[in-house]
């Protein structure tokens, strides 16, 4: 690969052209110059990295990170619909998680397929889910009784009974994806259209960039590949919550709010036992076989100290005797500290 000016070199040429110690006529000079500039800094590292024009990635490092980990949250839950539904195991990884446009995305997909369009509301726009027919026709001959054994892949589009049949699994694939999503921003995703050839499909411009996360779905001895095509538009209004970090602290922190609510709601109800102890002393067996009524206990605590509330054994909190409506009562005073003794 040819040496590469860094901006820090060209702006030195520049300079160098400005002050008229280079002249701009004279490419002798300035590549000698070039070249002088070059080896000084040839021991520096220098990374030079393509970058396609076609192609820019919208899409930062850290929140594709953050898809990923979505999805892959997405393809576990969906494994395990898939596999009560159809009562045989499935599972559901992710394969890859690319920046690619959306012309080369339907240009990958094999045709007829199965390619659905899903509205995600109230988020502009379409994105696209596409099952693979190799493991399309599978789940179908499972769902209609069938072992698939010597299941013969058809090179056709669904006919009207499979295509219901199918959206039987696209329905729990989409409930997966909501859930998943459910983190980020609640959105309610619908079936609009099916379509047997992705090419007939122009949900946004062939150059515009997508976020295509590719799934593999096995079924014993079957295994076929899913697709989900999310356009930049479409997520642009909450690409901000897919930073890895800012993604992460907003279900941290939705999820804690959401178990404090269940666990209250939960254990309210539940019962605990309770018991003030007025004071604690040693006496030997003898003494205690002895007792009677009218007898005096002595210990360490005076009348006017404060008493010690145990709950299911543990205590939690100090205060003072007395009486309440006719009824003996514990007024709470403080949080009791940690070993303090009863």
């Amino acid at each position: 690969m040819a040496d590469v000016l860094d901006q820090s070199e060209i702006d030195a040429l520049l300079n160098a052209v400005a002050e008229g110690e280079i002249g701009s006529d004279d490419s002798d000079s300035t590549e000698e110059t070039a070249n002088a500039v070059l080896n000084a800094d040839a021991d520096k590292n220098l990374e030079v990295r393509t970058y396609d024009f076609k192609r820019p990635e919208r899409v930062s490092k850290d929140q594709m990170r953050a898809l990923e980990g979505l999805h892959e949250t997405y393809a576990r839950n969906l494994g395990v619909a898939l596999s009560g539904y159809l009562r045989t195991i499935i599972e559901v990884k992710i394969r890859s998680v690319e920046q690619l446009t959306f012309a080369e995305f339907t240009y990958s997909l094999p045709s007829p397929t199965s390619f659905s369009l899903l509205s995600a509301h109230p988020l502009d726009g379409q994105i696209c889910l596409e099952i693979s027919p190799l493991i399309t026709y599978p789940i179908i001959d499972r769902m209609l009784g069938g072992s698939n054994a010597e299941l013969y892949i058809p090179q056709r589009p669904l006919t009207q009974i499979e295509q219901r049949l199918a959206n039987r699994i696209i329905e729990r694939a989409i409930e997966a994806l909501k859930e998943a999503w459910e983190n980020v921003q609640t959105i309610d995703f619908k079936v609009e259209q099916h379509e047997s050839n992705p090419q007939l499909v122009q949900i946004v411009p062939p150059n515009e960039v997508v976020v295509v996360i590719g799934f593999e779905i096995k079924m014993g001895n079957r295994a076929g590949s899913m697709s989900l095509c999310i356009p930049f538009n479409v997520i642009e209004p909450v690409i901000h919550n897919l930073t890895s970090q800012g993604w992460l602290s907003f279900k941290r922190s939705q999820k804690f709010e959401e178990q404090t609510g269940s666990l209250s709601e939960n254990i309210g109800d539940a019962k605990l036992k309770m018991r003030a102890y007025l004071g604690q002393t040693t006496i030997r067996v003898s003494e205690l076989l002895d007792l009677e009524v009218g007898d005096i206990l002595k210990t360490d605590k005076e009348a006017s100290d404060e008493l010690i509330l145990h709950i299911e054994g543990k205590s939690k909190f100090a205060g003072k005797i007395g009486q309440f409506k006719g009824n003996r009562s514990l007024k709470i005073t403080r949080p009791a500290q940690p070993g303090e003794k009863i």
